[in-house]
């Protein structure tokens, strides 16, 4: 179990300078398996013919020179009991790892009325069930966490619902699996919409209340035993797209996950405030959101994955794969050569800096093309 134990630990600025001048993000990338298929949508036919799990896994190979280090995969569509042996032997062979099963419970008509919040009995256990099945594949493959994304628990009339009854429901089953499937970790993924009208714990201060409940809720030693530890059991696995679909700020909804040493994940994508779910490539859009976020990753010292979570419909996946990896490289890049002791003295001396920040970032962003005055001549 890797340790994220020091997210939440606060410094004075002169550490947090300290800590940016010393600390650097380390970039594993990862990436899921259902994007390197095509696949349609209620509006248009796929593009090209789907493709099998084997020629994804064949094409995710060719990807680890260029950064691709771990793999994501949901239960059962994608990896299940039938292919683990093909997954174990991509994973030996290439040595990119498996990070994640992910337990599908949003696709399917059974998840028609919610999953694990279901107020059918013989749905939710189901739902238990798979989220039980995936805990254990998680474990025979040594991964990080279980990414739980409910995409189909919540509703779209309001009117009359026990609202903290489906909450119970949704946080007590997956307490009930982690129980069963003791010392594995589950990473939330929250969202606030699509494909339900309002998707339950759908924003960044939901899920960690959430992670919070599952937590109070477990009974297995073991279990009790890490959480006694200080380790969270239950963290997040926030991604820009959702939190931006929820009008977040992304850099505040990052250090929110970190300040409860909550941040176990990250899917990167690009998004514009609301609207549909989108999953374009990183830094297509609001790339200063991006930037901020890594900034406040670096600040804080996130040591997870960086899981890249797109939808390249109109170019090949491996070309979008790259291209994203390259956005965030880039990004952090900038963001390495920024000089942080002005960007913390002026963060904690507002009054005495006006304008320092903005100044630096569009030095920062400018093309070596131009030559623009020092700072000096700009700040008084």
């Amino acid at each position: 179990m890797f340790d994220v134990r020091d997210q939440k630990v606060r410094r004075s600025p002169d550490e947090v300078l300290e800590h940016l001048k010393n600390f650097h993000l380390d970039l594993k990338f990862s990436v899921g398996i259902w994007y390197f298929s095509p696949s349609g949508s209620r509006f248009k036919e796929a593009a090209s013919a789907p493709r099998s799990i084997e020629e994804r896994l064949d094409i995710i190979a060719s990807l680890k020179d260029y950064g691709v280090s771990a793999l994501e995969a949901h239960y059962p569509n994608e990896i299940n009991e039938n292919n683990l042996d093909t997954y174990k032997k991509f994973s030996k062979d290439t040595g990119i790892r498996i990070l994640t099963v992910i337990p599908n419970l949003f696709y399917q008509k059974q998840w028609e009325f919610s999953s694990l919040a279901s107020p059918i009995d013989e749905v939710r256990n189901k739902a238990i069930e798979r989220l039980k099945i995936s805990l254990q594949l998680n474990k025979e493959l040594n991964t990080d966490f279980a990414i739980v994304w409910h995409g189909g628990d919540g509703y779209e009339n309001p009117f009359g619902i026990d609202f903290m009854a489906m909450r119970d429901r949704f946080a007590y089953g997956i307490a009930e699996a982690m129980d069963q499937v003791p010392g594995v970790r589950v990473a939330i993924e929250p969202k606030p919409y699509e494909p339900r009208g309002r998707i339950i714990y759908g924003t960044t201060a939901e899920g960690i209340l959430v992670a919070q409940k599952v937590e109070g809720a477990l009974k297995n030693e073991e279990n009790k035993r890490i959480l006694s530890e200080g380790h969270s059991l239950v963290g997040l696995n926030p991604e820009v797209g959702h939190v931006l679909m929820a009008y977040e700020d992304l850099p505040y909804a990052f250090s929110l996950a970190m300040e409860y040493g909550k941040l176990l994940h990250t899917h990167w994508n690009s998004q514009p405030a609301g609207n549909y779910d989108q999953d374009q490539n990183v830094g297509v859009i609001s790339p200063e959101q991006a930037e901020a976020a890594l900034y406040v990753l670096k600040m804080h010292g996130y040591k997870g994955y960086f899981g890249i979570d797109i939808n390249p419909e109109r170019m090949p996946v491996e070309v979008a794969v790259k291209n994203n990896i390259d956005a965030i490289r880039s990004m952090n890049a900038r963001i390495e050569e920024l000089d942080h002791e002005a960007i913390v003295e002026a963060v904690n001396n507002p009054d005495k800096h006006r304008g320092l920040i903005e100044a630096i970032l569009i030095r920062a962003r400018a093309p070596k093309t131009i030559s623009l005055p020092p700072i000096s001549s700009v700040i008084k």
